[in-house]
């Protein structure tokens, strides 16, 4: 879990994984990447009571390097491998309904599920608040994929020169590898639609995603045995949401 200026949020965020404790064996690494606010308290005070949070700190170098510095910190025995954002929440039952995807079938490397945007939260329940408007995509996130490690070790770190758009660099290079993936129609993480979005950069983010794709143009063009990626994004439930 990548963590800037997230004081607000990150407390829910690490609450919906710590409910699914029980159910798996989850270490939870969290990377503050130099944030200026209360971040780094709220999550060692959480940490004070659930062991499982390990908290790293480094000098703000962007959600590329954050996210790397936690494949970093993986223990040596971890055999799966998730993101969350600290402003997201992870369904209750997520993980263990996907680790027995992989427990069915040994070649499995990789499960992608499927996002429910929100634009209000209850966090106390740890869902869509019932006046909320939602709406639940195939969209592009790391949060709704669990991955077996030894494929992340074939992929390799994150690219810390993307602003935004890492997240699309690296699960097209994860696809471009041809792995063993099942998309599930489960919810993996409620995403929440706030002010401080960083996709809300539209510019930014629309010539990051961009870059990203030409990337894997130049990489497949290099390389014609790399599969295309798959086109797998979709709307689950088209309804009355207006993008905020």
């Amino acid at each position: 879990m990548p963590v800037y200026n997230r004081e607000r949020y990150v407390v829910p965020a690490l609450r919906s994984l710590l409910r699914q404790c029980g159910e798996v064996d989850m270490d939870i690494i969290v990377i503050d990447d130099g944030s200026t606010d209360g971040s780094a308290a709220a999550v060692r005070a959480m940490a004070t009571d659930a062991p499982r949070i390990r908290l790293f700190q480094q000098a703000n170098r962007g959600v590329a390097a954050a996210r790397n510095a936690g494949l970093r910190q993986l223990p040596p025995d971890a055999s799966f491998v998730s993101f969350l954002d600290s402003d997201d929440l992870s369904v209750q039952g997520r993980f263990q309904a996907d680790l027995a995807q992989f427990r069915a079938d040994s070649d499995l490397q990789l499960t992608y599920s499927l996002m429910t945007l929100a634009d209000r939260i209850d966090d106390e329940a740890l869902e869509p608040a019932a006046d909320s408007r939602t709406i639940t995509v195939r969209g592009i996130s790391l949060s709704a994929a669990l991955f077996d490690r030894a494929l992340l070790t074939r992929v390799g770190f994150f690219d810390e020169e993307f602003e935004q758009s890492e997240d699309t660099d690296y699960l097209l290079r994860v696809f471009e590898t041809g792995p063993n993936y099942r998309l599930l129609d489960t919810v993996a993480i409620y995403y929440r639609r706030h002010a401080g979005n960083v996709t809300r950069d539209h510019g930014g983010r629309l010539r990051n995603h961009m870059r990203a794709i030409h990337k894997s143009m130049r990489r497949r063009k290099a390389d014609p045995s790399l599969p295309a990626v798959p086109a797998m994004f979709e709307f689950k439930n088209p309804t009355d949401w207006q993008r905020l």
